[in-house]
């Protein structure tokens, strides 16, 4: 499920902006980026995160934006500097290479620059940890009406596919009749009627049609969609549940489809299927 939270605070000059964004995955990724300032809280905002986010592909990024002056100023390692110097101008030498630009690759070697940041008090924390909060909020509140909005979709087409078994229902009693008599039809063309036995013509019908019966399929198909119903409006997280029941209704449709042996039925058993695709695309998105 997709999600996005975003807060800033201020606290002595200095402006903390926390944004969190999340993409649909099976289990918690989060990726986390903060001042380095902030790295020994590192553990405690990814337990944070564990806590309230169950699943996703979540970018958090925490940034600290100080005004001009505030900041400490970059310090040089003169000592490495000199170091990558000495050994680029002896590589060009020996190469011939007449460049002048060695000094900038040499100041952009790792660890000729670096950034003095302190370490922050309680109170810079504090401040902190409360914006992370206000961007949690955010993004809780996001994902919640994306949430609302996925099962008004998902209700909705379940209760297509309810309304299709309606009309199944409509279909069945002329599809007994149908078989019966192109059955008799193609016996009447291909035996004769005269030499027909109605007793043993009867007895076979029986055991055919009990073979095409989809009563039960029917029953079981109207209660795995109850039941996905009921889990749906669940407060709990019951993407993994409404999945394996999604499955079990995609069984009878099948069974359903194959049984039918009528047009009609088979058209509203296609319907069936497409709105059962949109589900399980739907609940790739739920947790």
């Amino acid at each position: 499920m997709t999600g996005y939270g975003l807060a800033a605070n201020d606290f002595k000059q200095v402006k903390y902006t926390v944004e969190i964004k999340s993409l649909n995955s099976k289990f918690l990724e989060l990726i986390l980026k903060l001042p380095k300032a902030f790295s020994e809280k590192e553990l405690l905002i990814r337990n944070e995160c564990s806590k309230q986010i169950e699943r996703g592909k979540v970018s958090l990024i925490i940034n600290a934006e100080y005004p001009e002056g505030l900041s400490k100023a970059a310090s040089i390692n003169k000592t490495l500097l000199k170091h990558y110097y000495n050994q680029l101008q002896e590589t060009a030498t020996e190469l011939g290479d007449t460049s002048t630009s060695l000094m900038q690759l040499a100041v952009n070697f790792p660890e000729v620059i670096s950034y003095e940041e302190g370490t922050v008090s309680e109170e810079e924390w504090d401040n902190l940890l409360a914006t992370f909060n206000q961007a949690m909020q955010a993004f809780q509140t996001f994902r919640a009406d994306e949430g609302s909005v996925l099962q008004q979709d998902i209700e909705f087409r379940i209760k297509n596919i309810l309304a299709a078994l309606e009309q199944v229902k409509i279909h069945e009693p002329n599809r007994i009749n149908v078989i019966k008599e192109r059955i008799n039809l193609a016996l009447e063309e291909f035996v004769g009627k005269e030499k027909i036995d109605q007793n043993r013509f009867e007895q076979e019908l029986i055991f055919y049609i009990d073979k095409l019966d989809i009563t039960e399929e029917k029953i079981r198909l109207k209660s795995h969609c109850d039941y996905f119903l009921e889990a749906l409006k669940s407060p709990d997280a019951n993407g993994k549940k409404l999945g394996f029941i999604s499955q079990e209704i995609g069984r009878e449709i099948n069974t359903m489809g194959s049984k039918a042996n009528d047009a009609a039925i088979q058209k509203i058993v296609v319907g069936m299927k497409e709105e059962l695709e949109k589900i399980k695309e739907q609940l790739l998105n739920v947790l």
